[in-house]
């Protein structure tokens, strides 16, 4: 099976750090791998409205919203390139994600049966050198994928808030390498993690 990710760019900078980094990761994937990217500031999705316990469920077909529709469900690797803002994602990615609740009702697919198995990631570029400041927006994705049933890669860490900081991280860079390369896990709760043995 082909493998196609889709990268979603959710910053409000273009070329911004995040960018950088997801694409010098997207450098090494081998040539056989399909690769879409989507810029969400130049797609904007329209506010999410909820819609969940209505019956009138609609595939979405046109505009922004047809368009990551599509490509979503036609990817087997998902990859947010979400710079940190206020210690988790942005809220172009944010509403990304809001989407996949009333996508989950789209009539004839079943998202989350599509979706299963699929694998999520994640690329951050923030001003911190302690990467803890990041857990709420690993955590946000990682809660995602295993609710959905999918795989999660991790995500990919940079430091860098002037514009290029990133590309002097070199520590960075060096995980950009093999970042694609590790196999993803299922992702799971954290409180469905099994205590190590003593």
């Amino acid at each position: 099976m082909t493998r196609r990710f889709l990268f979603l760019l959710a910053s409000s900078r273009t070329d911004g750090n995040t960018e950088l980094l997801a694409r010098r990761a997207a450098e090494q994937l081998p040539e056989d791998v399909e690769q879409r990217w989507i810029d969400l500031a130049e797609h904007p999705l329209p506010d999410f409205e909820d819609l969940r316990h209505d019956s009138d469920h609609v595939r979405p077909v046109d505009g922004a919203t047809g368009l990551l529709f599509d490509a979503t469900i036609a990817a087997t690797d998902i990859v947010i390139a979400s710079p940190l803002y206020w210690y988790s994602l942005s809220g172009q990615a944010k509403r990304y994600l809001d989407y996949w609740s009333g996508w989950l009702r789209t009539p004839g697919v079943d998202f989350k049966a599509t979706m299963t198995g699929r694998t999520l990631w994640g690329v951050t570029a923030l001003a911190h050198e302690e990467f803890e400041v990041a857990d709420p927006l690993v955590g946000t994705l990682n809660n995602s994928a295993a609710y959905m049933g999918m795989r999660f890669g991790g995500v990919l860490l940079g430091n860098g808030s002037k514009p290029g900081d990133v590309l002097r991280d070199t520590e960075a860079l060096t995980r950009a390498k093999t970042f694609f390369a590790q196999e993803a896990p299922l992702a799971r709760f954290p409180y469905e993690e099994v205590p190590a043995t003593p």
